[in-house]
């Protein structure tokens, strides 16, 4: 069973989304699951999950919505504020629905980039294990030394790193990206996703091989019992198609054998949410 652990639905208010900047005029648009659905399809995946885009509960509900109305949509990975007083009980009210997965916070746009590691964000952190909910990491490179700081304080939460913390693909940097990746990787709670690497790169003139070192880091990294592939569908769309996206991940893993490509493919995300197939 294929499984995109990483996409998007949203829709598009230019107050709610105001990351989408001009430059990205592709994204200013609604995109709801019959727009994923065939695109799903023909690359050959059967479900995905689906993360928050927007800071909000009513976007944890959006999706919440949308997951029991499409089969397909096997769990939503939303947002609550860990830092508020009534963090616990807005968990354990979302966490009533099975399809609520786990949570994630938009770090990398944060101003403080000690953030992980505010005593009141890793309160709200602490109320995730014990409702068997996830958290995803979004950060970008300069945080994965706070990132492994933070992962230590919890070692039975599970955690996810999204986009491998978005590495500077388009100049063609590794390090120190690739030294703090592994250091983050030696916990053996944090996976991480291949996915949203084709927008760190030259949207217009990208190649497969353009990421290929950047995978086989991450997969010496993880390991391949702790990726998954996702494709950061619709962003992705600023520099590829659904298709062409997910098969650079297809490509990449032909290499392994054929129970490690399924992992990485599918089974990893399932075991990883702990989704109902």
């Amino acid at each position: 069973m294929r499984i995109d652990a990483h996409q998007h639905f949203w829709q598009y208010s230019p107050a709610t989304h105001d990351w989408i900047t001009p430059e990205m005029a592709v994204l200013q648009r609604h995109y709801l699951p019959e727009d994923l659905a065939g695109n799903l399809k023909k690359a050959g995946f059967t479900g995905c999950v689906a993360v928050q885009a927007a800071q909000t509960e009513a976007e944890t509900e959006f999706l919440l919505n949308l997951a029991v109305e499409y089969f397909f949509i096997k769990g939503v990975v939303g947002w609550v504020d860990l830092r508020a007083d009534d963090a616990r009980e807005r968990l354990a009210y979302f966490a009533q629905n099975p399809l609520f997965k786990g949570v994630r916070h938009v770090v990398q746009d944060e101003p403080d980039n000690l953030f992980l590691i505010q005593p009141a964000f890793l309160r709200g952190i602490a109320l995730l294990q014990p409702l068997g909910l996830t958290y995803d990491i979004l950060i970008f490179p300069r945080h994965l030394p706070v990132a492994t700081q933070f992962v230590v304080q919890f070692p039975e939460q599970k955690f996810v790193l999204d986009h491998l913390a978005k590495p500077f693909i388009k100049k063609g940097e590794l390090q120190p990206w690739a030294e703090n990746l592994k250091k983050l990787a030696s916990y053996p709670n944090v996976s991480a996703k291949l996915s949203g690497l084709v927008t760190e790169a030259d949207w217009a003139n990208w190649q497969p091989q353009d990421l290929s070192p950047y995978l086989d880091i991450a997969l010496e990294a993880f390991g391949p019992e702790r990726l998954m592939i996702g494709s950061d569908w619709p962003v992705c769309r600023l520099a590829g198609e659904y298709e062409a996206v997910m098969q650079v991940v297809v490509d990449f893993v032909t290499a392994l054998s054929p129970d490690e490509q399924a992992a990485i493919l599918g089974n990893n995300a399932v075991q990883f949410y702990n989704l109902k197939m």
